[in-house]
Parts: C-alpha cells; sequence; structure tokens
C-alpha cells in the first residue's frame, strides 16, 4: 500500500467515524415529525418580531399538529445558528401542556404562564422571547424547534436551553422545526 493510499484510507476513517458519531448525538433523529407553521411569518420575520431597538419585539404566532399520544409537555426553542459568536438562543418555553397546538402573538414576559408553561433564560440574559436583531445589516436564520415529551421536565422556571437540553435527553417523541429568516 502506498503512503498516498494509506493517508486516503485514514481520511475516509476518520470521516467515516465523524459521521457516525454526529447520527448518534442528533436527538431527533428517528422521531416522528411535527408540523410546526405561524400565521405571523412565512420566510422572512417581520420586523413585529424583531428585537432591534424601536421595533416591536412581540412573538409570533405558533401553531402545530397534534404530538404522539404519550405525549406529556412540549418545549419550544427558538436559535439563530448565524450568530458570530455560535448559535445564539432567543427563546427557551418548557412543560408546555400535551394537548397544546398553538402559541398566540405576544406571550408575555413571565417565568410562568397561566397554563403552567415555562420561560427560560435566553442569551440576552432575560425570560421569554427577545427576537432577531443580527449586527449589522447581515441576514440570519431563526430555527424554531418544538419537541414533544414523554414527561414533563419540572425545572425551575429560568432554565437555559442546555439545562433542558439536557432534561429532555433520551424523551423526545416528536420533533418539528420551522425556518425564517430576518434582515435588519
Amino acid at each position: 500500500m502506498t503512503p498516498r493510499t494509506a493517508l486516503n484510507l485514514a481520511i475516509l476513517l476518520a470521516l467515516s467515524t465523524t459521521q457516525t458519531a454526529c447520527k448518534r448525538s442528533n436527538p431527533v433523529e428517528g422521531v416522528p415529525s411535527l408540523n410546526l407553521k405561524s400565521s405571523s411569518f412565512g420566510d422572512t420575520i417581520p420586523n413585529r418580531y424583531a428585537s432591534c431597538e424601536g421595533l416591536d419585539n412581540e412573538s409570533p404566532e405558533l401553531s402545530w399538529s397534534a404530538p404522539p399520544a404519550r405525549t406529556q409537555s412540549q418545549a419550544l426553542i427558538v436559535t439563530d445558528p448565524d450568530a458570530p459568536i455560535g448559535t445564539f438562543t432567543h427563546w427557551v418555553l418548557y412543560d408546555l401542556p400535551p394537548d397544546m397546538r398553538e402559541l398566540p402573538e405576544s406571550i408575555r414576559k413571565a417565568e410562568q404562564l397561566p397554563n403552567g408553561s415555562r420561560q427560560g433564560t435566553n442569551d440576552f440574559g432575560e425570560i421569554g422571547y427577545d427576537g432577531p436583531c443580527p449586527p449589522g445589516h447581515s441576514t440570519h436564520r431563526y430555527l424554531f424547534d418544538l419537541y414533544a415529551l414523554d414527561t414533563k421536565l419540572n425545572l425551575t422556571p429560568g432554565a437555559t436551553k442546555r439545562q433542558v437540553l439536557d432534561a429532555m435527553n433520551n424523551h423526545i417523541l416528536a420533533h418539528g422545526q420551522l425556518t425564517a429568516r430576518y434582515q435588519h
């Protein structure tokens, strides 16, 4: 075997091992899909739902299909994967009732909502929703990820995205994702 062939084989082995590890670490692989949509926006998020200075910073309306019958709670996490500092979290909402199928616009910023849902701390250091406001005039993607869970998380209000994801580990029954863009 030539040194070049050995190097190519080593690279292929490393790539296949990395891809296998990535597939195993994906928490939503192999689970049923939820149809997540919004009447507030299509492919582009309007200024009303952005947090840049002078804008409304209202949370958008979201609705989704019925989760699996064993669902005990639901969680929503909104992130910007294009942020210069890495993925930036805009909203963490968990312990949504299992029979809930929509969120109205303008969810108030409170640790706990009347239906028992709890809001976590976003990467602005705030409780609740804080919309997009990418630096400069760049366009960023915003991912709205909804999870149906076979347990209630029972985390205290103000939990971080990492705490919610850790608590959800091995409890995801279904997942839905909605992607939209924003540019200020």
